[in-house]
C-alpha cells in the first residue's frame, strides 16, 4: 500500500485461533477451529489481527507489537463469549467511508409493533456459487415473516445494505429502527449444507433463540422453503413472548391499546380463573381505547371461551363471546390471528359452525405458516367435527412451534382427534405426553379416562379421574355435557361414557 492513494489500498483482516481442524474429502476445512477463526476475522478492524485467548497465550511472550485486550466478546454463532486480543500491524486503521457516513445518521424510531430485520446470512463455505442460495433463502424468510400482520419487517433492500460487513446488531437496530435482528450463516460440505440462525434482542444484545438446520443440495429449491418454515415457526412464539415481557415492564400510565393487549396475553395463556379475569379487564381497556382493534377483540373472545367452557363464568356469557367474535371478524378481515380466534369462539361456544369454520379457513389462507393460526385452527376443526383436518393442523402447529408454551394443549386436542378417529391407543400416548408437560391442565385427564376405558383399562381410568377431580372438584356428567363443545354427539357420548364408567357422578 506504500505510496498508493486510499481508494487503491488493500486492507486485510486476520483471525487466528488454536483448535481442531477437520479436513473433508473434497479438501474443505471444517470444525470449531475454522469457525472461530472466521468469526475473529469478522470482528477485526482493517489492518488488524484478532487472536483468541488460546492462540494469544502461545505467542504473547514473543510479540513485539502493540496489543489491545478487547475483553469478553460475543462472536456470531459461537455460543459462549470469548476473550480476544487485537494486534495492530499496519498503523491505526481509519474508519471506512461508508461507516463514517452511516454514523452521522440519526437512529430510527422504533415502530409500535414488534419489529425485525433479517440480515444477509454469511456464506461460510468460501464457495461464491452458494451466494445466490443464501440470499434467496434470506429473501424467503423476509417474505414469510412479512405475512405476520403483528410484525414490522424491514424490506430486503434495507437489510441487504449490511451484506459483507461485520456489524453490531445494536447499531443495525438503531439505524433501521427495529427491536429484533435475525442473523445466520451457511456452510457447505460436499452435498450437505449446515445453516445456523440466531435471533437477537438488539436493544439488549441478548440472544432469544438459536438453532441449526442440516439439509441436502439435491433439491436446492425445496430446502429454503423447509428452512424458512422452521425458522418462522420458531421465531413467532419467541417474538410473542419477548413482546409480552417488554410490555410488562412499561409503566401503566404510558400503555396504549397494543401494550394493554400484550399485557393480557400471559394471563390469558395461564389458563386460570383469576388470571382470566385480569386478562379480560386488560383486553376490555384495550378495546375501549381502540374499539376496532381486531387482536384485542379476538383475544377477548378467546378469554370468554375459557370462562364458558371451563365453568368459570358466574352467569351465561355466550352472547358476549359471540358479539366479540363477530366484531373481530368485521374489524380484522386481513388479520389471520383475529380471524382464527373469532372462528374458534363461534365454534366452541356459539355453535355457529358455518361462520366459525369459514373464518378459520380464511385465517389459514392468509397465514398458513403461522404456528399459532394452525394451533387454533386445529382445535376449532377438531371440535367442529373435522378431526382429520384438525389433527393435520395440530401436527403442523407442533412442527412450526416446538418452543410454544401451549404445546401441551396441542397434544391434548390431538388426543381428542385420535379418539374421534377411533384410535384410543394413539390418543393415550398423546394425552400422556401432554400431562408430562403440564400435569395441571385438567381437560387432558378426560382423554386419558376415555382412552383407558376404550381399551378396557378401568383401573387407569379411575386413577386419571381421581387426578381430574382434584383439578376440577365437583365436576359432574351434566356439567360436562353443557361445557364440552363437540359438534358430533358420538364423540361427546364417548367422553361422557368414559367418565361415567370411571365413576363420575351424574
Amino acid at each position: 500500500n506504500a505510496g498508493l492513494p486510499p481508494e487503491r489500498c488493500i486492507e486485510f483482516r486476520v483471525g487466528i485461533h488454536l483448535g481442531d481442524v477437520v479436513e473433508e474429502s473434497d479438501g474443505d476445512l471444517m470444525g470449531d477451529g475454522v469457525n472461530i477463526a472466521a468469526r475473529l476475522e469478522g470482528v477485526a478492524a482493517p489492518g488488524a489481527i484478532c487472536l483468541s485467548e488460546d492462540a494469544y497465550r502461545q505467542v504473547k511472550a514473543r510479540l513485539d507489537l502493540q496489543v489491545s485486550d478487547l475483553g469478553e466478546t460475543r462472536l456470531k454463532n459461537i455460543s459462549d463469549p470469548m476473550r480476544i486480543y487485537s494486534l495492530q500491524v499496519g498503523g491505526v486503521a481509519q474508519p471506512q467511508p461508508q461507516a463514517q457516513e452511516r454514523a452521522s445518521v440519526a437512529p430510527a424510531t422504533l415502530p409500535a409493533k414488534p419489529s425485525i430485520a433479517v440480515l444477509p446470512f454469511t456464506n461460510m463455505s468460501a464457495d461464491p456459487e452458494q451466494e445466490y442460495f443464501v440470499d434467496g433463502m434470506v429473501e424467503d424468510i423476509i417474505t414469510a415473516l412479512s405475512r405476520f400482520s403483528q410484525l414490522f419487517v424491514i424490506a430486503r433492500n434495507s437489510s441487504f445494505t449490511y451484506k459483507g460487513r461485520a456489524v453490531d446488531v445494536r447499531q443495525v437496530a438503531g439505524e433501521l429502527g427495529v427491536r429484533y435482528v435475525l442473523e445466520g450463516s451457511v456452510r457447505k460440505a460436499g452435498n450437505r449444507l449446515r445453516i445456523t440462525g440466531q435471533l437477537v434482542d438488539a436493544t439488549t444484545g441478548g440472544h432469544l433463540w438459536a438453532d441449526r438446520f442440516d439439509g441436502s443440495l439435491e433439491d436446492v429449491f425445496e430446502l429454503p422453503d423447509k428452512i424458512t418454515e422452521k425458522v418462522v415457526g420458531a421465531i413467532e412464539p419467541t417474538l410473542r413472548k419477548a413482546e409480552i415481557e417488554r410490555a410488562r415492564l412499561k409503566h401503566a400510565d404510558n400503555l396504549d391499546a397494543y401494550d394493554l393487549y400484550l399485557r393480557a396475553l400471559p394471563h390469558l395463556y395461564a389458563g386460570r380463573p383469576e388470571d382470566n379475569l385480569v386478562a379480560l379487564d386488560l383486553l376490555s381497556q384495550a378495546i375501549e381505547r381502540a374499539p376496532t382493534y381486531a387482536p384485542a377483540l379476538g383475544h377477548a373472545a378467546w378469554c370468554m371461551v375459557q370462562r364458558i367452557t371451563r365453568g368459570w363464568a358466574q352467569v351465561p356469557e355466550v352472547r358476549t363471546a359471540t358479539d366479540l367474535a363477530r366484531r373481530a371478524i368485521a374489524a380484522g378481515s386481513d388479520d389471520a390471528v383475529a380471524l382464527v380466534l373469532a372462528g374458534f369462539a363461534l365454534v366452541m361456544v356459539g355453535r355457529d359452525y358455518g361462520t366459525g369454520l369459514d373464518a378459520v379457513g380464511r385465517a389459514l389462507e392468509r397465514n398458513p405458516g403461522s404456528g399459532f393460526v394452525n394451533f387454533m385452527a386445529g382445535r376449532a376443526l377438531t371440535f367442529g367435527g373435522h378431526p382429520d383436518q384438525g389433527l393435520s393442523h395440530l401436527e403442523r402447529a407442533m412442527v412450526l412451534g416446538p418452543l410454544d408454551p401451549s404445546f401441551y394443549i396441542s397434544l391434548s386436542v390431538a388426543a381428542t382427534a385420535e379418539l374421534a378417529r377411533g384410535r384410543p391407543e394413539q390418543a393415550l400416548e398423546l394425552a400422556r405426553r401432554s400431562v408430562a408437560l403440564n400435569p395441571n391442565f385438567d381437560s387432558t385427564y378426560l382423554f386419558l379416562i376415555t382412552g383407558s376405558v376404550q381399551l378396557g383399562r378401568l383401573d387407569e381410568a379411575q386413577a386419571a379421574l381421581a387426578t381430574y377431580l382434584t383439578l376440577a372438584p365437583g365436576k359432574t356428567l351434566s356439567a360436562l355435557r353443557n361445557e364440552l363443545p363437540y359438534r358430533h354427539d358420538a364423540l361427546l357420548e364417548m367422553v361422557l361414557d368414559g367418565a361415567r364408567q370411571a365413576g363420575t357422578a351424574e
